[in-house]
C-alpha cells in the first residue's frame, strides 16, 4: 500500500472514529486539530452526520450493543491493531420516556412535526392487547420491530412494513404476543 493510501486510510478512520463518538478522550485534541487542517477530513465528517444522527435517532434498546459487547468488539480490535481499547463514552441525551396511552398500550414519542400534522414514535402492545379501531387522517407507516401484530386480516412480524392510506379504516389492530413497533402517522387520526 502506498504512504498516501495508508495515509487516506488513517484520516478515514480517524473521522469515522470521531464521528461515532469513540475516540479516546486523550485522543480527542489532536483529532480535532486533524480534522480542523484537513479539507477532505471535514467533508467527510459532514458526510458521516446524517449516517450517524440516523443511528443516533433509534432507542437504545433497539440498535445499540449493551455495553459488555461493545466492550469485547474493543478489545479485539485492539488486540488486532496493537492499540489500546476505545470504548465509546456514553453520553448522556435527554430520551424521551415511555409513556402509557392506554391500558396495554405504551408509546415514546420520538418526533413531532406540527406543520405537517405528524408524529413519530415507538409503540408498544402488552400481549393480549387491541388498538381501538381508528381512521387515519393521513398516510400512516407502521414497522414492527418485535413480536407479532395483527392489522385486520393482516399477521405482520418482525421486519415487516405496513403502509394504509388517508381516510382508511384500521377496525382491529391486535396483538397476542405484545409487540414493539415504530409508527409515522397524524395527530389527527379518528378514534372510532
Amino acid at each position: 500500500m502506498s504512504p498516501a493510501a495508508r495515509d487516506h486510510d488513517a484520516h478515514a478512520d480517524l473521522v469515522s472514529l470521531y464521528a461515532l463518538h469513540a475516540l479516546p478522550p486523550a485522543e480527542m485534541a489532536a483529532a480535532d486539530a486533524q480534522i480542523a487542517a484537513c479539507a477532505e477530513c471535514r467533508q467527510d465528517l459532514e458526510d458521516l452526520r446524517g449516517v450517524v444522527a440516523g443511528f443516533d435517532a433509534w432507542p437504545t434498546d433497539v440498535l445499540r450493543p449493551a455495553t459488555p459487547l461493545w466492550q469485547r468488539v474493543a478489545q479485539r480490535i485492539a488486540a488486532e491493531t496493537g492499540r489500546q481499547p476505545a470504548v465509546p463514552v456514553r453520553r448522556p441525551r435527554d430520551e424521551p420516556e415511555w409513556q402509557e396511552a392506554a391500558p396495554g398500550i405504551s408509546v415514546k414519542l420520538l418526533a413531532t412535526d406540527t406543520e405537517t400534522r405528524r408524529v413519530s414514535m415507538l409503540v408498544r402492545l402488552a400481549p393480549g392487547t387491541d388498538y381501538p379501531p381508528h381512521r387515519h387522517a393521513d398516510i400512516e407507516e407502521l414497522h414492527l420491530l418485535h413480536g407479532e401484530l395483527i392489522v385486520d386480516d393482516k399477521t405482520l412480524y418482525p421486519g415487516d412494513y405496513i403502509r394504509a392510506e388517508a381516510n382508511t379504516v384500521d377496525h382491529r389492530v391486535f396483538s397476542e404476543t405484545g409487540c414493539t413497533c415504530v409508527l409515522l402517522t397524524s395527530t389527527h387520526d379518528e378514534i372510532l
